[in-house]
């Protein structure tokens, strides 16, 4: 192998490397193949219990309340305990709070353990997010996370098959011993894997605790210019998974047919994250980022123009490519912008901003829908997917070294991020 390759396969190591891809990336798709089975069983789960449909929806929402509740203490969690050991926390307490969802015979005990779910996979999703960035050169950092977003919604998308397999075979419950199976199978992929970042997860926790007041104090600024854009991406996201499914009801297709388009959407969501990465690598975030919410806002302005099956069909099949160009893209701007000494706690909070959104998605599209206009409600969010647009645009370049070309050369970087001197000649 010649000097030039050689170089580039180290540095490429830190994602590409056996113990990443086995401590990261394999862990990541397992623990999500869990959360993707038991998301559509909670309000199943709820209504077998007793539940009314608007409370079975209710403990649905729990998943996402944990884990906007736990975004900020995960990443205190991280930085004391290290990133590897959260995530292995993480999967113990999912393991718990599974087993609960299992066997619950109350709606109490139900609401809590898939509350408890919930922040276990805010722990881990910082976690494993911490760890990469903390092992992964920054020139390769874009392709790291987004493969990383993309394992995990390959997760997300084949748990319910696998789920609803198991379900037919061993009824609800089926789908939370099915999780509870991969997050074992997490736990001990983790914990046998070598920590190839010990020696600066150790010297983190060896260092004074900075408190969160002063995190948000000195990185004020930052949460609040580009964690507004974190928020309306989040936003635009979140409705995304919910705009498909309502429209499809709208038109009055049967309930498979809208399952049906949108497993279609997701399964191009996961199509392209390696490329977006590797764009978002050598060109700069904002290659990716406009061009993402853009191309998401407009497919979602169109969504009211469909009329049939067929054009549904096109539409889900443009968003599901526009969100697959910007999988990891928040992950990669907060790496970009993260202080080494409090990555974790500032991660924690970027997540925050990150989760609050996707929450807030689908309620611009129910306000909509409870005022009588579903498309209403619909272009209210493509708005926000453009108004997304425009905010990073102006704040990415104002924070990220690897925005564009031109950031990466006003910090003395070649255009494709790359330090400047001689090119190395063939080996």
């Amino acid at each position: 192998m010649s000097s030039p390759a050689r170089a580039q396969q180290n540095a490429m190591g830190g994602f590409l490397s056996r113990s990443a891809v086995a401590g990261v990336f394999g862990p990541a798709l397992a623990f999500e193949v869990g959360i993707g089975a038991v998301t559509p069983m909670v309000a199943v789960s709820a209504s077998q219990l007793g539940a009314s449909l608007a409370v079975a929806g209710l403990l649905a929402a729990f998943l996402g309340i944990g884990q906007i509740l736990a975004d900020v203490p995960a990443g205190a969690l991280a930085a004391r305990w290290g990133d590897r050991r959260a995530m292995l926390a993480a999967a113990v307490l999912a393991i718990v709070a599974l087993v609960g969802c299992a066997t619950a015979h109350s709606l109490l005990v139900l609401g809590v353990a898939v509350l408890v779910t919930g922040a276990a996979n805010a722990v881990f999703l910082l976690a494993r997010q911490a760890y990469l960035t903390e092992i992964t050169p920054p020139l390769y950092r874009a392709r790291a996370l987004s493969t990383l977003g993309g394992v995990g919604r390959m997760g997300v998308f084949l748990g319910p098959f696998l789920g609803a397999g198991v379900v037919h075979l061993a009824g609800t419950p089926g789908a939370y011993w099915l999780a509870v199976g991969v997050t074992v199978v997490t736990f001990v992929i983790v914990a046998a894997v070598p920590d190839v970042a010990a020696e600066a997860t150790a010297a983190r926790r060896e260092a004074p605790r900075v408190p969160l007041v002063r995190v948000l104090r000195e990185h004020g600024s930052v949460f609040a210019t580009l964690g507004v854009a974190v928020l309306l991406v989040g936003a635009t996201r979140g409705a995304r998974q919910v705009v498909l499914p309502l429209w499809g009801e709208h038109l009055g297709l049967a309930p498979a047919t809208t399952s049906l388009v949108y497993g279609v959407s997701g399964a191009l969501d996961m199509l392209v994250f390696y490329p977006a990465g590797k764009v978002m690598d050598r060109r700069g975030r904002l290659w990716v980022a406009v061009p993402s919410m853009v191309l998401l806002g407009l497919s979602i302005a169109a969504l009211p123009l469909s009329r049939s099956v067929g054009t549904l069909s096109v539409v889900a099949m443009v968003m599901g490519l526009a969100n697959g160009v910007g999988s990891g893209l928040l992950m990669t701007l907060g790496a970009d912008v993260a202080p080494a000494a409090v990555r974790s706690q500032f991660l924690g909070v970027w997540r925050l901003f990150q989760d609050a959104g996707l929450a807030a998605g689908p309620l611009v599209v129910s306000a909509g829908a409870a005022l009588g206009s579903l498309a209403a409600g619909v272009l209210a969010v493509a708005g926000v997917g453009g108004v997304a647009a425009a905010v990073l645009a102006v704040t990415v370049p104002r924070w990220s070294v690897h925005a564009n070309a031109r950031t990466r050369r006003a910090a003395g970087l070649r255009a494709d991020g790359t330090a400047p001197g001689p090119a190395p000649g063939p080996g």
